[in-house]
């Protein structure tokens, strides 16, 4: 079994004012430097074996700060895993989005959750595949890791009105070539998380 920890990444300017980033590659704010110092420290007391990032700077800067904190070299890159793509409405806010397109129709270039799943989760299954019986960490978008969750748990989370947090931690288990969702949305303040590298 091989235990994979999606993090998501620190907070951009772009979060602080809720607009949508996706491909947009926006930089990590002191915020979000603090937060992925935070997740650092807290995944230290654990044993990792290998850590990757989504190829967009806020991930990899993201990785780059945690992998000082649990002995890791630079942090592989790792396309699959970045943003879901929000074609024309990217730099805007939810309320600009529905202004420009009301409830039902299609923002152009947004891809879909069903198309994000499509290309992270073997791109996960391979990280599986390639780490047997290891711990790895990536680092990846709240867009990802949300399509993930609710693919992996038929729907059932993120629960309504629940988000992804920025520095915020999702454990998953990949074994019989299957992924599982075994630990969501710990923080740094989480106990569960500083156990979260136990086998």
């Amino acid at each position: 079994m091989t235990l994979i920890s999606l993090v998501r990444h620190g907070q951009t300017d772009w979060n602080l004012a809720r607009r949508i980033q996706g491909s947009s590659d926006i930089p990590l704010n002191a915020t979000g430097r603090a937060q992925a110092e935070a997740t650092g420290r807290a995944l230290a007391g654990g044993r990792f074996d290998a850590i990757y990032a989504s190829p967009l700077s806020r991930a990899l800067d993201t990785a780059r700060i945690i992998a000082t904190h649990v002995g890791l070299p630079e942090p592989t890159r790792l396309p699959a895993l970045a943003e879901r793509q929000y074609g024309e409405a990217e730099g805007l806010t939810g309320a600009e989005i529905l202004e420009r397109w009301p409830e039902g129709i299609p923002v152009p270039g947004r891809e879909s959750r069903e198309e994000v799943v499509a290309r992270a989760l073997p791109a996960l299954k391979q990280l599986g595949e390639r780490h047997p019986d290891e711990q790895v960490i990536v680092v990846s978008h709240g867009g990802v890791i949300s399509s993930l969750v609710r693919h992996v748990t038929d729907h059932a989370l993120p629960g309504p009105g629940e988000v992804i947090p920025n520095g915020s931690v999702h454990r998953f288990r990949y074994a019989g070539g299957r992924l599982t969702l075994d630990r969501f949305n710990l923080g740094p303040e989480d106990h569960d998380l500083l156990t979260a590298s136990v086998m």
